[in-house]
C-alpha cells in the first residue's frame, strides 16, 4: 500500500534506455538473455526463448542473438522477405537460416499450431527501444582533480 503523500512517479530506467548501440544489443546474445535489432528498433526476445526453449524453430533466432537481422525484413512491408518458391510456384518467406518460429511449413501440416496470433516479429511487446545508428565517446577531463569520464554519446533518430 503506498504511503500518504508519494505518489509513483516514471520509471527513468526506462525512459533512459530507450535508445541502444549496437555494442549494447550484441551484449544480450544467449538464450536466457537474447535480444536483437531490425529495421531500427530493439527487441527482446528472451520471453520467446523461454516459450519455446528446446524447440527446434527457435535454433536461427539463438543463433543470431545480439545481431541485427534487418535483411531477414522488406523494410516496406515490415514484415519477413519472401520469395517464389522454384518447386511449387508459391509465395514463402525467405529464410536462409532454415524456418524459426512462427514460420510456416514449406508444405501443408497438419501439426502445425497457427494459434499464435500475430507473429512475434509483428508484435510491440518484445521492443524494448530503437536502435542508434552511430555512437561517439567524448572524454571528459578535470584539469584540477585530473580525473578522466568517457561518456558514450548515442544519436538520436527523430520519427518519421
Amino acid at each position: 500500500m503506498p504511503r500518504r503523500g508519494l505518489v509513483a512517479g516514471p520509471d527513468l530506467e526506462y525512459f533512459q534506455r530507450r535508445y541502444f548501440t549496437p555494442a549494447e544489443v550484441a551484449q544480450h546474445n544467449r538464450p536466457e538473455d537474447l535480444w536483437v535489432s531490425y529495421l531500427g528498433r530493439v527487441y527482446d526476445l528472451t520471453p520467446l526463448a523461454q516459450e519455446y526453449k528446446g524447440n527446434l524453430l527457435l535454433k536461427p533466432i539463438v543463433e543470431v542473438a545480439g545481431q541485427d537481422i534487418s535483411h531477414w525484413f522488406d523494410p516496406k512491408t515490415r514484415d519477413i522477405r519472401k520469395h517464389i518458391d522454384p518447386l511449387t510456384g508459391c509465395l514463402r518467406y525467405c529464410t536462409p537460416r532454415g524456418r524459426f518460429v512462427h514460420v510456416p511449413p514449406q508444405l501443408p501440416c497438419s501439426d502445425w499450431a497457427n494459434d499464435f496470433g500475430k507473429p512475434w516479429w509483428q508484435r510491440s511487446y518484445y521492443e524494448v527501444g530503437r536502435l542508434s545508428a552511430k555512437s561517439r565517446s567524448i572524454r571528459i577531463i578535470n584539469t584540477l582533480t585530473s580525473q578522466e569520464h568517457t561518456l558514450e554519446m548515442k544519436e538520436l533518430r527523430l520519427e518519421e
